[in-house]
Formats: C-alpha cells, structure tokens, sequence
C-alpha cells in the first residue's frame, strides 16, 4: 500500500496542475492536486506537527502488535493502516514547508468529500474491514492455548515420592 501511495503520489505531481480538476470518471471522480496541511475536510491546519506525532505513533504502535495479531481480517486491517499512516508521514516528513510540518499530496476528489489519496483509502479501509471483524466477533488476539510461563496454573502439581514402605513391581 506504501509503495501504490507513494508511485500515485509521484504520478500525480508530476502530471497535473495544482487546483485544476480533470475528470477521470466524469464527474464521479475527478483529479485535482492540492497540498494539505491538515487533516480531513481540512480539520488543523495550523496543527500540522500533531498529524506528523499520531502517524508515527500509529506506525510503531502497529508494529509492536501486528505480530501478535491472530485474524487474517485485523492483520490485513493494521496492513492498510500502516501502509497509509507510513504514506502520509513520508509526505509530513519530505515535504515543504518542512521537516514534520509538510503539507500531504492529495489529489482524488468526490462530489461533496474532501480531496484525499490513496493512503487515506487505506486508512479508511481498514477502519471498515476493522469494524466489520469487530461486529462479527472477530478478536484482534487469540486467547493463549495455555498457560503463560509463570503461572500459577502452567506449574505442575509437586510429585510426592513414593512411600517408602511401597512395593512397584
């Protein structure tokens, strides 16, 4: 997903114009480049630095647990949103007007929805398919088949040993 955002982010800087719309599939969906510094539907703006701290945080967050994860539907949800937090801050980190405070390529744009690229798709995707695994009961994490090591319930009984007035035989 990294790697789509990445090539239709290089794609789209180096093909269109900022602020003219094309149409792509009619009026359904339109290209129009612009630079955002904010969020969706242009939310903090002047708050730049805080979407570049969540995206990291999301990253690593991420990949402290996705080795963890125990659903093929949650491991292909944290793929997306990893691929898209990565995307984004790749742009927060390399782009004007600096370090941590770069304003976001996106270049998509719907009637009535804000203008977005494709790792916000990825984001948004994986919140659904998250959700949707989410409401059919589908746990991010197994249970543990047994017993962690240290407890209580993993030590075996003491043996006693055999009486001494016993005989085996």
């Amino acid at each position: 997903m990294y790697a789509a955002d990445r090539l239709t982010k290089a794609w789209a800087l180096a093909t269109l114009t900022p602020g003219v719309r094309q149409d792509l599939i009619g009026q359904i969906l339109q290209l129009h480049l612009i630079f955002n510094p904010g969020a969706a539907f242009s939310f903090g703006t002047s708050a730049t630095w805080v979407f570049t701290i969540i995206q990291a945080s999301v990253a690593v967050i991420i990949l402290v647990v996705a080795p963890r994860l125990a659903s093929r539907a949650w491991a292909v949800g944290a793929g997306l949103a990893l691929g898209g937090a990565l995307g984004n801050l790749t742009d927060r980190l390399t782009r004007e007007p600096g370090f941590g405070v770069g304003h976001v390529v996106d270049f998509l744009e719907l009637p009535h929805w804000p203008i977005f690229n494709i790792a916000d798709s990825a984001i948004v995707s994986a919140a659904v398919l998250v959700a949707g695994a989410t409401l059919k009961g589908v746990g991010a994490f197994a249970p543990p088949a047994v017993p962690l090591e240290g407890d209580r319930a993993a030590r075996p009984a003491p043996s006693s040993p055999p009486d001494a007035g016993e005989t085996h035989g």
